[in-house]
């Protein structure tokens, strides 16, 4: 019993040593961005990037915060709207695939997923097409394509296969049960979505806006083709942050972590339902 014991023991420390590793090898890049984020332009320098500032300074965080402040918040009017946009039809689609069995409903759901594998480039040309036929249309110029709009409808669109994916492996393991009992009671569709399916649903919503607040947030590739420098998010000015003849690493590496503060505020807030939500329909399908 001693030597299981001192076995255990052996490999739980073995465990945690290997856990603190990967702790720290994970930690290294926030390091180096947090030390050269408070150093002055003349110490950050690549060949310094491990050493501590010699002089401790918030002017790197104040020239990036004036230079991303509007990219961040267009960033939030595009991650915000867009993420709740793909929540609310993701979880539509999956119920009625689910739970409303219809003709072809199967065909329909592969259709959806083929979605998924289109890549990005492989509809930038129709896509600005399409953004800029509905500025002429609408007549209004530069809020498709060009505008926050625009970008906001191209990420909910290729959003759409993932987030119905995930709400319908969810729904599936919703006991059939419920949703008779609530046929018997009267309840239609749209009843029974209301009262019994969407109650019960914080898992998959947090999976999927975790999931679109991400892929929006971090957009550049579209970001760059259809919005212009007023509508630019978070990714485009950070891209943009260069000198003209040295590149101001605090500079960059402040504005870095700001524009990742958001995502993990995310994570923190709604990390515990991820997991759950994602292996809720891992055994159904």
């Amino acid at each position: 019993m001693t030597a299981v014991a001192g076995r255990r023991r052996v490999f739980t420390g073995l465990r945690l040593a290997v856990l603190i590793a990967f702790v720290a090898i994970f930690l290294i890049p926030i390091y180096v961005l947090l030390v050269t984020s408070f150093k002055p332009l003349t110490e950050a320098d690549p060949g310094q990037a491990w050493n501590l500032p010699q002089t401790w300074t918030l002017e790197a965080w104040r020239v990036a915060w004036e230079k991303l402040a509007p990219g961040l918040w267009n960033s939030v009017l595009l991650a915000v709207p867009g993420s709740l946009l793909s929540c609310v039809l993701g979880s539509m689609n999956g119920y009625v695939l689910s739970k409303w069995r219809f003709p072809g409903a199967d065909l329909l759901f592969t259709l959806f997923l083929f979605g998924m594998f289109i890549p990005y480039q492989g509809v930038m040309i129709p896509l600005v097409q399409l953004l800029v036929g509905l500025n002429e249309l609408t007549g209004l110029q530069g809020v498709f394509y060009g505008g926050i709009p625009g970008l906001v409808l191209a990420h909910v669109v290729y959003g759409i296969p993932i987030c119905t994916l995930i709400f319908r492996n969810y729904y599936v393991t919703i006991p059939d049960e419920l949703i008779e009992a609530s046929r018997v009671d009267g309840a239609g569709m749209l009843r029974t979505y209301g009262s019994v399916v969407l109650p019960v649903s914080a898992p998959a919503i947090a999976v999927v806006i975790i999931w679109q607040f991400t892929a929006l947030w971090n957009d550049f590739l579209f970001a760059v083709f259809l919005t212009g420098p007023t509508s630019w998010p978070a990714t485009v000015m950070l891209n943009n942050i260069a000198g003209a003849q040295a590149t101001p690493y605090s500079q960059q590496m402040a504005a870095a972590i700001l524009a990742s503060i958001p995502t993990m505020l995310i994570y923190v807030l709604l990390g515990r339902f991820f997991m759950r939500g994602l292996m809720a329909g891992a055994l159904k399908g």
